[in-house]
């Protein structure tokens, strides 16, 4: 069995924030959570390097800040970079971590949901290979819903959100191609009988991000 690529693997977030079936690879760009902040949102991004390119090393590389930015002529303008996700889901469903989630990772960028900004200090990012204009892969729906639900067992999730709905006109992500419903459907399935209205609410409207 794979440890990185759950399938039917049980998922389970530890008390310092770790899953034990991802890929561990931790990343310096994170900070310390303000005390008594809840978190309670999910933040979907999709990232591919080079765009629209799978299955190198790139996207780890970039979030330890150790990607070769000659390595190709994007990545030129990525040397000043230092940003993170909590996870990433690769195209094969292999799950990496590289934030502990009671960490603040650097995902979110300038963002507000609802009445409040700064989503990183109250977030949970997790990045999906992919692009904007490609569909995901199956076991990436599976390994997200699996994780999703994780994560909720883990801390008090009020909402999921895309990235382009808290930074709408800055980031597009996780784009059109994300089937929004296909990852409720997937996440409620595995909802015990009678407890589908614990679900989060899933937020896919753009929300204002100036006060």
């Amino acid at each position: 069995m794979n440890p990185n690529k759950p399938d039917d693997v049980y998922l389970h977030i530890d008390a310092d924030g770790w899953c034990a079936q991802a890929q561990q690879l931790r990343s310096p760009n994170c900070d310390v959570r303000a005390d008594g902040i809840a978190i309670d949102l999910l933040v979907i991004h999709n990232i591919s390097l080079p765009p629209g390119q799978y299955g190198g090393p790139y996207i780890a590389q970039l979030f330890t800040n150790t990607l070769d930015c000659d390595a190709h002529p994007y990545f030129d303008q990525l040397r000043a970079l230092r940003v993170s996700s909590h996870f990433v889901i690769r195209r094969d469903g292999g799950l990496q971590q590289f934030v502990s989630t009671l960490q603040r990772a650097w995902h979110a960028g300038v963002s507000q949901f609802g009445e409040r900004q700064r989503c990183n200090d109250f977030s949970i990012g997790i990045e999906l290979e992919g692009s904007d204009t490609e569909p995901f892969a199956d076991a990436q729906y599976t390994c997200l819903s699996q994780l999703s639900g994780a994560l909720q067992q883990a801390h008090p999730l009020l909402a999921v959100t895309g990235h382009e709905h808290i930074a709408p006109g800055r980031k597009t992500d996780p784009g059109a191609c994300f089937d929004w419903l296909r990852y409720r459907t997937l996440w409620a399935a595995d909802v015990p009988p009678g407890a589908h209205n614990a679900l989060p609410a899933f937020v896919t409207v753009a929300q204002k991000t100036q006060p």
